[in-house]
């Protein structure tokens, strides 16, 4: 009730200016630009070269690049409805991805992976830092392992078939919609590479995949033959991992929604019609066996978040309670990042741009301090107050 008033107190506020405010919209390009000023922006697109300098400004992924990464998934659904709005796509260099960034720089690749756990109340941006933090990766040739976002296979997934393991579930649509993401995110680097399978893998009496092959050629048969996905996909781990300790090439995993692995239930139920847990999903071993710190030249970024849960799970965002026990002692030691709300800055920033962009276009008096009352600086709540704007 106190959100709806407050949101109509808005709205009136900007009907009573309109007689005597220029309207964003309607405004030259060259008048505007004087009244929205740039500091809100960095040209400083090489994410290796960004400092505290950069934080609360935007700076601007290439059309391109965001094609190859996010194609397949990556930002939340409302923000990449927003990006569409906006043509262009920006993220805000906030200090706690900033800072996990500069750990990677620094991280002695001879040591064992190190994990690191994203986590904090909804809205605050988890998914967007991890998105910062794959660019970086992009840029500086990782092999990217990313998951979108985990609690699609387990609550919505595009079909199910029994696995050839007793008593396990198969994603094959899935995995085969995985297996394109990583072609799509590595297929350049991987030919720079070269890296060969290990051994023979035979799928069937008429198929296999002999030693020597390239990765790509694994990746592709898991594409052409989704029947076969699922076990390419826990193969091609177990090949990054071996080639990742021999040095050949360096791995970064980015999964988002990581506490999905560790939730005592899913949507998916078996023909008895009884639900299934996450351990009998043939596609979580592999991912739970890549963000085990048991080889090198890794990093994990991990993202936990309460609506990866189901109803009756969502009492907090910690990391110990999302992740339970198993899911704790499984990364346990881990670095945790906390991502909080926008500070003054941040909140400063991002209304700089919103206006740039036109999805705000009237900012009467008292209009800054009022959002911010009712947003609580929320970059989700933000966001969502200002559509009528």
């Amino acid at each position: 009730m106190f959100l709806r008033s407050s949101l109509r107190r808005i709205q009136h506020l900007t009907q009573r200016h309109i007689k005597t405010t220029v309207v964003a919209s309607e405004m030259p390009d060259s008048l505007r630009s004087t009244l929205v000023s740039n500091d809100y922006r960095t040209v400083e697109c090489n994410i290796a070269a960004q400092s505290k300098l950069h934080e609360g400004k935007f700076y601007t992924i290439p059309s391109d690049v965001k094609k190859q990464l996010f194609s397949g998934g990556g930002f939340p659904k409302q923000f990449e409805n927003q990006l569409k709005t906006f043509t262009e796509t920006c993220l805000m260099i906030r200090q706690p991805a900033l800072e996990l960034i500069q750990y990677i720089q620094n991280t002695d690749f001879s040591k064992p992976t190190t994990r690191y756990v994203i986590y904090g109340e909804n809205g605050v941006g988890k998914s967007l830092a991890l998105a910062h933090v794959l660019h970086y990766g992009y840029q500086n040739d990782f092999v990217l392992v990313h998951v979108p976002w985990v609690p699609n296979w387990m609550k919505r997934p595009k079909e199910i078939a029994n696995a050839s393991q007793e008593g396990f579930i198969d994603l094959p649509f899935d995995a085969a919609a995985w297996l394109l993401h990583f072609k799509n995110h590595n297929s350049k680097l991987l030919g720079k590479l070269d890296l060969k399978t290990s051994k023979d893998y035979i799928w069937s009496k008429r198929e296999s995949t002999p030693a020597g092959s390239t990765l790509l050629e694994l990746v592709e048969h898991g594409i052409a033959r989704i029947k076969f996905a699922s076990g390419i996909i826990t193969n091609l781990l177990a090949e990054l991992k071996l080639h990742a300790t021999a040095s050949r090439c360096k791995v970064m995993v980015a999964i988002d929604g990581y506490n999905a692995f560790f939730h005592p239930e899913t949507r998916i139920l078996t023909d008895n019609k009884q639900s299934v847990s996450p351990d009998r999903i043939t596609l979580t071993q592999p991912f739970l066996n890549i963000t085990k710190y048991d080889w090198i030249n890794g990093v994990c970024v991990l993202v936990i978040d309460k609506i990866g849960m189901t109803e009756g799970f969502m009492e907090s965002y910690m990391p110990r309670y999302l992740l339970g026990r198993t899911g704790f002692e499984h990364l346990d030691p881990f670095v945790p990042v906390r991502i909080q709300n926008y500070n003054d800055k941040e909140f400063h920033s991002c209304i700089q741009y919103y206006l740039d962009r036109h999805w705000i276009q009237k900012t009467p008096d008292g209009f800054e301090e009022q959002l911010k009352h009712m947003s609580n600086k929320n970059p989700y709540c933000v966001m969502q107050l200002t559509r009528s704007l």
